[in-house]
This record gives C-alpha cells, structure tokens and sequence, in this order.
C-alpha cells in the first residue's frame, strides 16, 4: 500500500494552488498519465463541496477508469479525494494549502492500493517518481497560469 506525503513552498497564493487543483476538468491538460476527466455531478452542501468525477488512468497498456467523491472546503484550503469505484481497492488523498511568506505551502499525502496485482507491482516500482512527476506537473501548470 504505498503512501506519499510531501510538503512545498511555492511562490504563489493558496487560493491560486487551491484553485489550480480544484479545477479536476483540466486534469488531463497536465498531468501525467490522466486521458480524460469527467465531472459527474457538484452539490453544494454549505461550508464544502462535494464533486463526484471520473479519471481515465492511461500507463503503457493499461488504461483504467476510477469514480472519486472529491470534496473542496474553500475555507480550509483543503482538498479531500475518497475513492468511489475503479482498479483500486482503495484510494484516498489530501491537499492542503497555506499562505506563508514566500507565498503558499502545499501539503499533499496520497495512499493508494490497485486491486490488480500487476498493476500494484508495476506502481510500487515506480510510485516515488510517478508521485515526483504528479507534484511536479502541478508546479508547472502553476507557472504557466500565475507565473
């Protein structure tokens, strides 16, 4: 079950990594490896928001869809990711953002198990640095939209 927890500081605001990450639509314009994304429905519940979306998962020969029940607390900064349905057994991720000094601190953990082994072999290979080109890929976009 591999796990990943990081924490940046990157030089822009919270709100605009808050921004950046909740937009989970334009997932597939930047980051690795995501062939689409979907957006099956939003509520409104108050204080957060619950998105319910899809992402197709595109590695080599694998390609796989997965349900996640995203939740935006605008208030918090945070973003919380609940697996629904899909090639994992489960999957569970956080993002937290701050406004710091030399701007915002990003924290992120994910931790994730695919129910095919191969594909869980194949992942804890190369979980470090997919998760390395995940965070970076955000750094990017980041650049290109407020740098």
């Amino acid at each position: 079950m591999p796990t990943h927890a990081e924490t940046k500081t990157l030089p822009y605001t919270a709100q605009q990594m808050y921004d950046l990450v909740a937009d989970v639509a334009d997932y597939p314009k930047f980051l690795p490896w995501t062939a689409a994304a979907r957006i099956r429905s939003r509520e409104d519940c108050g204080d957060h928001e619950v998105m319910l979306a899809d992402l197709v998962i595109s590695f080599k020969v694998f390609r796989e869809k997965f349900g996640s029940r995203v939740t935006l607390w605008p208030e918090r900064s945070q973003i919380d990711t609940e697996y629904l349905d899909g090639p994992f057994h489960h999957l569970k991720s956080n993002w937290a953002f701050k406004d710091v000094e030399a701007g915002c601190e990003v924290s992120f953990y994910v931790d994730f198990e695919f129910k095919n082994r191969l594909l869980q072999g194949a992942a804890g290979m190369f979980f470090y640095e997919a998760m390395q080109r995940i965070v970076r890929a955000f750094e990017r976009r980041a650049a290109e939209l407020y740098g």
